[in-house]
């Protein structure tokens, strides 16, 4: 007993060791063998991608033009939604000052390991042939497992510099995955709509990434605070991706709606709340501070919010002025989370928040949620026509005859579904990912490239820098001349 003892606390009290040269290889190596075989096995091109069937379609359906193929489209929304996967996300994480390969570079990894656990995953919930045994994909698929990989992305907005890129793959598998069901739970079984993903992205990815940062929660991370700052070049970078998220949401609200007014009034009502979130949001921050400054935190962030609580109701007749409102609500709700919710969660409820994905996502997309339920209640045949309630709510098929008021219902049900699979599944990870073999960083060396990169030689030996910005704590109240502070050496 002595001896199996000493070998438990071998393996789960032994010290932190950033070295991966083992086990990131293998994991790469082996999971991306995974994905050939199991694409091998499954994947196949859907009827408009396959040449075959491409053109026994165009004979069938009597179409004369190449055109009329979904992929011209479905692509433009495609590159909108990949350019925010990659480059918007990626960049609005280069906001600390040590951390900027880290942000750009693991964002590029996960997603590309997502994207492709994502069409299989889905794939065997929504295009799974039950005769062949064979998925079908096409340009719609693309854009789904970049909705999917979203999730895992936003989750990682919450660990960013505090865990290993092991960690972060194994986040993603199991992210991936979640979604998958609770997409398959929201969408399918309970037929709920939710086009911009405001519950199965935003709700979803927001509390799973919050709960595996509540397991992991480090006590003595303000070893680390030297570098949980930004500085003045690295906001710089992190507000390009503000602006790429900011200008294509609304290809990502409005990516695979149905095709006509439902895709157009999607992109509008979109357009329209972020335009409204960011008055809010600058409005706000100058009315925090003593001197009316504005703070680059709320400003990459808060102004993103609008987008996110129009996911849901995006496609609905919320109308022009239903969406300023949510805007307008939205961009104060989500300022005044990180000035003071953010710093309560991790004093009182030992939640430490890297990025402020609560206020950007969980909650915007939990109240995306439940205005979409408020809003399809309230639909009325008056303003939307009997067609167009069936065109909108898809009141087809098994679904035929529930009413405006049981879809509001299950809307509603829908966003505490994304929840509780988000806080569950997210406190099951974290648990995971407590065991000492994945190679994640000491307290004291969080936030720094140093630990994973090969870094540049003028930059190893940078002297302290001012810090002024944090995502997780408030700036000193005190300060009244200028909101910098010199660090203790």
């Amino acid at each position: 007993m002595g001896n199996c003892g000493e070998i438990l606390r071998n393996i789960f009290c032994r010290e932190k060791n950033t070295n991966i040269r083992i086990s990131l290889p293998a994991v790469c190596f082996v999971w991306q063998i995974a994905m050939i075989v199991l694409f091998g096995v499954f994947i196949r091109y859907d009827e408009e991608s396959d040449v075959r069937k491409w053109i026994e379609f165009k004979v069938s359906h009597n179409i004369t033009s190449d055109i009329e193929n979904d992929f011209y489209f479905r692509y433009p929304s495609f590159q909108d939604v990949h350019v925010m996967i990659f480059v918007g996300f990626g960049f609005l994480m280069t906001f600390l000052k040590r951390y900027s390969f880290g942000g750009v570079g693991f964002n590029f990894l996960i997603a590309s390991f997502g994207v492709q656990w994502a069409l299989l995953m889905q794939g065997w919930f929504h295009a799974l042939d039950p005769d062949t045994g064979k998925i079908s994909i096409g340009v719609e698929s693309l854009i789904n497992a970049d909705f999917c990989v979203a999730s895992s992305l936003i989750a990682y907005g919450a660990l960013l510099g505090k865990v290993s890129p092991v960690q972060l793959m194994v986040v993603t598998l199991f992210g991936v995955t979640l979604f998958a069901v609770e997409e398959y739970i929201i969408l399918s079984l309970l037929h709920c709509r939710d086009a911009g993903g405001s519950m199965v992205i935003h709700a979803f990815g927001g509390y799973y990434g919050l709960a595996i940062s509540w397991v992991l929660y480090r006590p003595n991370l303000n070893q680390s605070k030297r570098l949980s700052g930004s500085t003045y070049h690295s906001d710089v970078f992190a507000m390009i991706g503000t602006l790429f998220l900011w200008m294509f949401w609304p290809s990502f609200n409005s990516a695979i709606t149905d095709h006509g007014s439902g895709q157009h009034r999607a992109a509008i009502n979109t357009y329209i709340a972020l335009a409204s979130s960011v008055l809010t949001t600058v409005a706000i921050s100058s009315m925090s501070d003593k001197r009316g400054k504005l703070d680059m935190v709320h400003i990459q962030n808060a102004t993103l919010a609008g987008g996110v609580a129009m996911g849901t109701a995006a496609e609905f007749m919320i109308t022009p002025y239903g969406s300023l409102i949510v805007g307008f609500c939205c961009g104060i709700i989500s300022t005044f989370g990180y000035l003071f919710v953010t710093p309560m969660m991790e004093k009182y409820l030992k939640l430490q928040d890297t990025c402020g994905i609560h206020n950007l996502h969980a909650v915007p997309g939990m109240l995306g949620g439940f205005i979409g339920a408020i809003v399809a209640a309230a639909a009325t045949e008056e303003v939307y026509g009997r067609e167009g309630l069936i065109e909108t709510f898809d009141f087809e098929g098994d679904f035929a005859s529930r009413t405006v008021l049981t879809q509001g219902g299950f809307q509603a049900a829908g966003t505490c579904v994304s929840i509780a699979f988000g806080v569950v599944g997210g406190v099951v990870v974290g648990l995971i990912l407590r065991l000492p073999i994945w190679g994640d960083p000491s307290d004291d060396n969080c936030y720094d490239d140093e630990a994973y990169w090969e870094v540049p030689e003028e930059e190893e030996s940078i002297p302290p820098v001012l810090e002024y910005n944090n995502h997780m704590t408030r700036k000193h109240p005190d300060i009244s001349e200028s909101n910098f502070s010199v660090e203790q050496s």
